[in-house]
């Protein structure tokens, strides 16, 4: 029988969701970055999505608490801005150690609240739980929110010719900007107002893992112009497209928008960078080295 470790991440999220059933109102299930059910208000769907943070894992021991916390919040938020949506109500699990001092929880949930406030949705309730001495903390994420109609961006419509771009710079996020990066929901809300995106998600595991996800997602392969990648200064190009953890946007739209779109963004986001990378093909993509996977052997 295979372990987890012989399938992989994505293999075993596809084995997994295969086993479970939809449901009525339900627009997109497992395989995006939120799910997507009907809403509520004319003209809005609801989005959906759950996030979890292992201590060992996404963060070091040592790491401050409140900019864990702002992480645990952030990266979920980031999945509501790669859907071109907002966030609006979270619910916290939170499974620790008895022996884990107060004082580092309160600090925890002091940045989770301050990261909620500043993008205007708010911690409603949650649940905790004990694990034995010495375990490492967990930290899981709940979130609704809404996208409008028009601006719902998926993965999976992405077409043979469109550009790929991507904000910001990539690599070296272990640094410290694992922890401190900003969701892109402010650019994102601006650009699916005022472009047809064809499909967009967050990188977080990695250009390397996600770029060739969401190619596939569209039925298409992928051009990486791998000089053309933007480093986070001191970074190799390998490092850029293999680190992770990076949460900036990658996203395909018409090479008909692309000129209007670059001179349009560098007037509002004049301190944000916007690089072409690339383009989906009719071919499949080249293989990348690097990447984020939890069950790679």
């Amino acid at each position: 029988m295979p372990r987890i470790s012989d399938l992989g991440e994505d293999a075993l999220v596809a084995r997994l969701t295969s086993l479970l059933s939809s449901g009525p109102g339900v627009l997109a299930g497992p395989g995006d970055d939120c799910a997507v059910v009907e809403g509520s208000a004319r003209g809005e769907v609801e989005l959906l999505k759950t996030d979890c943070l292992v201590e060992g894992i996404h963060y070091r021991p040592n790491a401050m608490a409140s900019k864990v916390g702002r992480k645990a919040v952030a990266r979920t938020l980031s999945d509501f801005a790669a859907m071109g949506g907002w966030p609006r109500h979270l619910l916290l699990t939170i499974a620790l150690p008895p022996d884990r001092e107060v004082r580092w929880v309160e600090g925890l949930y002091r940045g989770m609240n301050k990261c909620a406030q500043q993008y205007e949705c708010a911690i409603v309730g949650g649940e905790t739980s004990s694990l034995p001495v010495g375990a490492p903390v967990v930290i899981s994420v709940a979130a609704t929110g809404f996208a409008k109609r028009t601006q719902l961006t998926m993965r999976s419509a992405g077409q043979r010719g469109d550009l790929l771009f991507v904000t910001g710079r990539l690599g070296g996020s272990l640094k410290g900007r694992h922890l401190t990066f900003t969701p892109r929901l402010v650019e994102a809300r601006w650009l699916t107002e005022k472009f047809r995106v064809h499909a967009m998600m967050d990188l977080s595991d990695g250009l390397a893992m996600d770029l060739p996800r969401l190619a596939a997602a569209s039925g298409c392969g992928f051009r990486l112009d791998r000089e053309s990648v933007p480093r986070t200064r001191g970074v190799t190009v390998g490092q850029a497209i293999g680190d992770g953890e990076d949460y900036e946007l990658l996203f395909a739209l018409s090479p008909r928008s692309a000129k209007r779109l670059q001179a349009e963004w560098a007037r509002q986001f004049s301190r944000l960078r916007l690089t072409c990378i690339g383009s989906l093909t009719d071919c499949e993509g080249p293989l990348l080295d690097g990447g984020w996977d939890h069950f790679a052997s």
